[in-house]
C-alpha cells in the first residue's frame, strides 16, 4: 500500500464513521481490509482503493467501512457501568419518573448486543419494582453485520463465558450445541437501529440514559466535542451519560459534569447548558417492555 492509498482510506474512514487512524496503523487497513477486496473479487488494497473512487460504489464503502470498525463487547463489560445503572441511574428514574412511568435508553455503539441485553437482563432482575413501568431500549451501531448478530442474540460458548454469571446464563438462555441463545423475553425489549453517530440525532427522539461507551475514544477532539454536544440536546435534564472507562468530557464540553465518586457517570451541566434552551424533543415511541 502506498501512502498516498493509506492517506485516502484515512481520509474516507474518518469521513465515513468519524474513525481516526495514526500513521502506525496501515497494518490495521491492510489486515482488515485486504478480505474485503478479495471477497469483491479485488486482488489488491490499491484496486480496492480505485473502486471505492468509482461514482455511487455504496455497497463496497459500506463493507469498507464495517470492516473498521467493528469491535468486540461482552456481557457487563467493566462491571462498574451495570452497577450504576441498578445502584444510582434506576433509583433515581424510579423516584423522578414515577408519575409517567417511563425511560427511555440508548446504547450508542451497541456492536453485537452484550451491553443492551446486560442492560435488559438488570431490568428484569429488577422486575418486581418496575411494576406498570415502560422501558424502552434503544440499540445502534453503524454495522449491518453487527446488527444482525445483535437481533439474532446467539453467542458462542466463549463469548457467554466472558463477564457473564452462570447463574444469568442459566435463567435467560438456551443452549443449541455449541452456541446460547438470549430469550425473546428479552429480545423483544429492545430495538435496533442502523446508525451512524456523526448523523443527525433528532430522529431518535429523547432519552433518560445513554450509554456511548468506548466509542468517543476513536474519534479526533472536535468530533469528540460535537458527539457530546448533540448527546446533550437529547436528554432529559435529569439523566444519565454512561462513557467507557477510558473516555472523559473533561476538555471537550460544559454540557455535562462527572458524578462524584461514580467513575464514568455523568449528568447534563444544567448551569452550562441553561442559556441554550434547546428546543423541547418528542420521545419517539419505539419498541420496548411494560412491566
Amino acid at each position: 500500500m502506498t501512502p498516498a492509498e493509506y492517506d485516502y482510506l484515512r481520509q474516507f474512514l474518518k469521513a465515513r464513521s468519524g474513525l481516526v487512524l495514526s500513521n502506525e496503523k496501515q497494518y490495521l487497513i491492510e489486515s482488515r481490509l485486504l478480505p474485503v477486496a478479495r471477497k469483491a473479487g479485488l486482488q489488491s488494497i490499491a484496486a480496492l482503493v480505485a473502486k471505492l473512487k468509482e461514482p455511487r460504489e455504496t455497497i463496497l464503502a459500506e463493507a469498507v467501512v464495517e470492516a473498521m470498525t467493528t469491535n468486540e463487547s461482552f456481557f457487563f463489560r467493566d462491571k462498574t457501568p451495570f452497577e450504576h445503572f441498578t445502584q444510582v441511574m434506576l433509583p433515581e428514574m424510579l423516584k423522578a419518573r414515577a408519575q409517567q412511568k417511563r425511560i427511555r435508553i440508548w446504547c450508542a455503539a451497541a456492536s453485537t448486543g452484550q451491553e443492551p441485553y446486560t442492560l435488559a437482563m438488570c431490568l428484569k432482575e429488577m422486575e418486581s419494582k418496575l411494576a406498570g413501568w415502560r422501558i424502552e431500549i434503544l440499540g445502534t451501531d453503524i454495522s449491518n453485520e453487527v446488527l444482525d448478530r445483535a437481533k439474532a442474540g446467539t453467542y458462542t460458548q466463549f463469548e457467554v463465558q466472558r463477564g457473564l454469571p452462570i447463574q444469568l446464563l442459566l435463567k435467560y438462555f438456551t443452549q443449541h450445541g455449541e452456541s446460547w441463545t438470549i430469550s425473546q423475553n428479552l429480545r423483544s425489549m429492545i430495538q435496533w437501529r442502523k446508525f451512524n453517530l456523526l448523523d443527525s440525532f433528532q430522529t431518535l427522539g429523547q432519552f433518560d440514559i445513554v450509554f456511548c461507551r468506548n466509542v468517543l475514544i476513536y474519534f479526533d477532539q472536535p468530533t469528540k466535542t460535537d458527539i457530546l454536544a448533540r448527546i446533550s440536546k437529547i436528554m432529559t435534564p435529569d439523566g444519565f451519560l454512561v462513557l467507557g472507562a477510558a473516555e472523559t468530557v473533561v476538555g471537550l464540553s460544559d454540557s455535562f459534569k462527572p458524578m462524584t465518586d461514580r467513575r464514568g457517570l455523568y449528568m447534563p451541566n444544567l448551569a452550562a447548558s441553561a442559556s441554550a434552551q434547546p428546543p423541547r424533543l418528542s420521545m419517539v415511541a419505539g419498541a420496548g417492555r411494560t412491566f
